[in-house]
């Protein structure tokens, strides 16, 4: 009988990862014979782990923190949106064995954001806050939605001001500092910092949060995430960790993988 073909997710630390279950309920639900492990792997240790995971014939790979801009430089291929990402989160072995590195974490965003918990995108005013590799993955696609206006906000302003530039072509985006931010009203909130994880309270100011306001956190956790907590403190009523931008992007892995599209609502039903 043929060996089921190997998977596996990537990254330091790497315990806590939902993939595997994830991807065993994909597999499960399309019929596809596949084995996904979790394997913590040091950043010293990412070139040589992923040529031989590939050389003993591992067929892909998502990449976690803290390797996803690191292993870019280590791809034959890049499509479009990892380019564009400036970071991989999934890696595939080609038929020719060539490294082919993807970014489904955008595609996720927006697949949770529209289809699963229906916000309105179109013609929308959105905050992101932070400037680092997460916000650099998710601002072509939001663009691509055709909002009104996209504000990056920073702790450190000249990071923020860094990436608008990078993406002045795809419409209006514009860069402040989180002391700016007071009395300006948003459509959606997306928290793409560590913000609170420490212990200590998200550093933007309450009055940028309305009843109307919808918060999404791309962290995730089995209780409120600091930045949801604070959210739902200051009146914000619509507030949502990354759960399900976790398994859609996951989705669009094993799309790639397999060729086969599995349904969701099953297996975000499984999680938080």
């Amino acid at each position: 009988m043929a060996e089921p073909d190997r998977y596996a997710v990537i990254g330091h630390p790497i315990a806590h990862s939902k993939s595997p279950l994830i991807h065993s309920l994909f597999a499960e639900q399309t019929g596809e014979d596949i084995r996904y492990e979790a394997i913590d792997v040091a950043p010293e240790e990412l070139p040589e782990m992923i040529a031989k995971f590939t050389a003993e014939g591992g067929r892909g790979l998502n990449v976690t923190v803290p390797h996803k801009q690191n292993a870019l430089t280590l791809m034959d291929v890049l499509t479009e949106r990892a380019k564009l990402a400036g970071a991989v989160n999934i890696i595939t072995r080609k038929e020719d064995g060539k490294l082919e590195g993807d970014n489904t974490d955008g595609t996720g965003l927006i697949a949770d954001l529209r289809e699963n918990l229906n916000v309105e995108l179109i013609d929308s005013s959105i905050l992101i806050l932070g400037a680092g590799g997460a916000t650099r993955g998710i601002i072509p696609p939001l663009m691509e939605q055709k909002p009104a206006e996209l504000l990056i906000a920073n702790r450190t302003v000249d990071k923020a001001q860094a990436l608008s530039n990078a993406f002045v072509d795809l419409g209006n985006i514009d860069a402040c500092g989180f002391d700016n931010l007071n009395g300006q009203h948003f459509h959606l909130i997306i928290n793409a910092t560590s913000a609170g994880l420490a212990g200590e309270l998200p550093p933007f100011p309450s009055s940028i949060l309305s009843p109307d306001t919808v918060c999404y956190d791309l962290s995730y956790s089995m209780h409120d995430t600091p930045f949801i907590a604070w959210a739902k403190e200051y009146g914000c009523k619509q507030a949502y960790q990354g759960w399900g931008m976790l398994v859609e992007q996951a989705a669009e892995s094993f799309a790639i993988w397999r060729g086969k599209r599995p349904k969701t609502a099953g297996v975000r039903a499984k999680l938080p």
